[in-house]
């Protein structure tokens, strides 16, 4: 089984680079992600935004003192370097192989939608700590250089057996799409000046609580399918990993904030999970 299994690995992906960064990289992200998702889904938040955050934050502003950031200027911190860099990819290698080109533009695409979404989508109600902001940007940013890097390491090596670079590009549509309609319902749950949370109805509520999350992970798979690099497969491993746990947390405190909350609405995958 190992076998068959390396053998069909092998027709899927490039080889690993000759870099010990972007491989040590990828060891990482696959090794932490089980244990990520795990700490999400116990509600050990480590990045301290959202709402899980700001329902405690006070409770522990008391015992810790914190640099807090409105909400919409740390989360356009967060997106922005993510955003420049493939953007300053395209402009300064224009002439790259075709997968440099359509990973830098997807992930440009997404970052951009992404800084869209903070300015004139979302709705806040409480501020982000200076320090979680800056190792979640320094994150993205991370993760969108050495993507690009790393396929940039696979011009001139023979093509995988098997090209799924458009399928990727589909799945990244998808769920860009899926993933701004969602966070666009959830946007409409407060008009001017509310800041209470509400159960979501609308798309994909009714069967799950976090339809953004799958759609997310959705256009991390068509960014690997995009590279086919072991690297870009890790970083979505790690992507998953996190979203389920956090969206087992997420659905965790609808329920224990809203008694009417409906028990069959799953937490990430309809009728599934």
């Amino acid at each position: 089984m190992s076998i068959m299994m390396m053998s069909l690995l092998l027709k899927l992906v490039f080889p690993a680079p000759p870099s010990l960064l972007i491989n040590a990289f990828s060891v990482v992200c696959l090794l932490s992600s089980p244990n990520l998702g795990l700490s999400e889904k116990r509600g050990k938040q480590h990045l301290q935004y959202s709402k899980f955050w700001n329902s405690i934050s006070q409770k522990s502003a008391s015992t810790q003192t914190t640099t807090e950031l409105p909400s919409r200027t740390g989360m356009l911190i967060l997106y922005v370097p993510a955003f420049l860099a493939p953007l300053m990819s395209l402009v300064l290698f224009p002439h790259e192989d075709i997968r440099v080109i359509l990973l830098s533009s997807a992930l440009a695409i997404h970052f951009f939608k992404r800084a869209f979404e903070v300015l004139f989508v979302h709705k806040y109600s409480g501020g982000m700590v200076l320090d979680s902001v800056i190792r979640i940007s320094s994150g993205y940013f991370l993760a969108t250089t050495s993507m690009i890097y790393g396929q940039h390491l696979t011009q001139g090596l023979a093509e995988p057996a098997v090209d799924l670079k458009y399928y990727g590009v589909v799945l990244f549509l998808i769920g860009i799409t899926g993933n701004f309609y969602h966070h666009y319902i959830l946007s409409q749950l407060r008009r001017n000046g509310e800041k209470e949370y509400k159960i979501p109805k609308g798309g994909l509520f009714g069967h799950v609580i976090c339809p953004h999350y799958l759609f997310e992970i959705i256009g991390f798979l068509g960014f690997s399918f995009i590279s086919q690099t072991l690297h870009a497969f890790s970083i979505a491993t790690g992507a998953i990993f996190y979203l389920l746990g956090r969206s087992c947390a997420t659905r965790r405190w609808y329920i224990s904030k809203f008694e009417d909350f409906p028990q069959d609405v799953e937490a990430l995958i309809p009728y599934v999970f």
